[in-house]
């Protein structure tokens, strides 16, 4: 205190200020009585030019009286077009393009969204946008509320193989692609199946969301889904959307380098960018070293096949995206490690990027989660050590792509069996009290799902290699893995 003390400015002296009258009794009055004689000054201004107009019109009047031609003699028209003073309305998108949005939001089943968009239009009393109101009004009547909330399937993938040969190689890292990965072709192929089969992708907000009940206490409940009859809601993952440093053709175990593309890598996308649309894509290294943009990911593919079919996606619902921390996110090396061998600018651009690219997928409806810092099985680890590979994920990843509350356990290891979370678990409460609220293992079943007072939890597919060959009969629910699988892949795929 003293120090601060020492840094003001020495205090003046200060006038006494004059005795208030009587009649200042409160803020209004005072500040009255404060400004009074400004305040009577410019009243005498005022009244001095209202005199002074008055005298200066009765003498036009009568002077103007004397020169005053006859109505009939006048030849010059009178101007009676009122002078624009209004501001111009802020554009809006042309006639056709609100159209085109509005049947965009309406195959999404966003009716409301889409009637709120023709209606606030300037062009809401044309018939055109009438019409199209009246249609989704009557097509949002024949929508039906999906009956069984726990029964809605959950499926995931890691990143997704562009390059087969470059993939499937024979080296040591084969194997695991081979269980774990998905081609392009086949995820394409799950896809259209699904879509055909009538699967929509929803939210796992739509499925439960936080609310404060009547004790003030926040708690979970099942939301509604609201869609045609025969539809069937799902919701999807992806895992490591890292782009680590072994797929890109850049290996050190020891992740104290930050890792860089090369033309040996295995096949895969190294980054997300923001294409020149706005919208999320990849950036990829083929073979001879040169970069390509496009669809090369789950994200710009998902994107692209919602958009060639909106009624895919319920009301914008895209799919939940997990990352770790331990290199960086989105294959940007934003580990604070890094910044040494980056240096500081380069590494300031490199979590300025990735924080674009956070929320440009955000803006388009992603759903940005943890998949824990450095990858443990929290199911094997102490609750000292997921406290603190959480309290990592806080510290490096958080600030990158912003808050979360949905968890994507890393090797699909729960914290628990399948008894309800307690506060009893140490895991859990930790979890919680970092933010966590959605918490998803791995689980063959088609659906698994468990609503707790404070939490919800629930299990997830993996569509990849190991499943597909292992056990197709536990996807035949969404496709056919003999039309799916694809002939690249090195069969047998070894077991786990």
């Amino acid at each position: 205190m003293s120090e601060i003390r020492q840094n003001q400015p020495n205090p003046t002296r200060r006038r006494r200020k004059p005795r208030r009258p009587k009649w200042v009794k409160n803020k209004f009055t005072y500040q009255l009585w404060r400004n009074w004689p400004l305040i009577r000054f410019v009243l005498l201004c005022l009244l001095a030019l209202i005199i002074a107009i008055s005298a200066v019109s009765c003498a036009a009047k009568a002077i103007g009286g004397l020169f005053t031609k006859d109505p009939a003699e006048s030849t010059a028209p009178v101007d009676t077009t009122p002078i624009e003073t209004t501001v111009p309305p802020e554009t809006e998108p042309p006639h056709d393009e609100l159209l085109r949005q509005a049947d965009f939001l309406a195959a999404g089943y966003d009716y409301e969204g889409a009637i709120a968009m023709l209606s606030s239009s300037s062009h809401a009393s044309s018939s055109e946008f009438q019409s199209r109101i009246a249609k989704f009004e009557a097509d949002s009547q024949t929508l039906v509320k999906w009956g069984d909330m726990q029964n809605i399937t959950h499926v995931f993938f890691h990143t997704l193989v562009v390059d087969n040969a470059r993939c499937f190689d024979g080296d040591f890292t084969e194997k695991g692609y081979n269980q774990y990965m998905t081609t392009i072709p086949e995820f394409l192929k799950m896809m259209e199946s699904m879509y055909e089969k009538g699967y929509v992708l929803v939210s796992p907000y739509d499925i439960a969301y936080e609310y404060v009940d009547e004790n003030g206490k926040t708690r979970m409940k099942y939301g509604e889904i609201w869609l045609p009859e025969g539809k069937t809601p799902f919701v999807m993952s992806q895992d490591d959307v890292n782009y680590y440093g072994y797929m890109i053709g850049d290996v050190d175990p020891d992740y104290e380098r930050p890792a860089v593309p090369h033309a040996d890598g295995d096949g895969f996308a190294h980054k997300i960018i923001i294409g020149e649309d706005g919208y999320p894509t990849c950036e990829y290294m083929d073979a001879e070293g040169n970069i390509h943009v496009g669809s090369y990911d789950l994200v710009p593919i998902l994107e692209d096949f919602i958009q060639a079919h909106p009624d895919f996606s319920y009301r914008g619902a895209r799919a939940i995206l997990g990352m770790t921390g331990y290199e960086g996110v989105f294959g940007y090396r934003t580990k604070p490690a890094y910044e040494d061998d980056l240096g500081t600018e380069a590494y300031k651009k490199e979590c300025e990027d990735a924080k674009a690219v956070a929320q440009c997928l955000r803006d388009h409806g992603w759903i940005l989660a943890s998949h824990s810092y450095g990858h443990p099985s929290y199911g094997n680890i102490s609750a000292e050590k997921v406290a603190s590979d959480s309290d990592k994920w806080e510290q490096t990843v958080q600030p990158i792509i912003g808050d979360c509350d949905i968890i994507l356990y890393p090797n699909g290891s729960d914290i628990a069996g399948i008894g309800k979370y307690t506060f009893d678990n140490a895991k859990f409460a930790a979890l919680y009290e970092d933010g966590y609220r959605y918490f998803y293992n791995v689980d063959s079943h088609v659906a698994w799902q468990q609503l707790g007072e404070d939490y919800f939890r629930g299990g997830r597919r993996n569509l990849d290699g190991y499943r597909m060959w292992h056990t197709p009969k536990k996807v035949a629910d969404l496709f056919d893995v003999s039309e799916v699988f694809d002939p690249d892949r090195p069969t047998p795929v070894p077991s786990l």
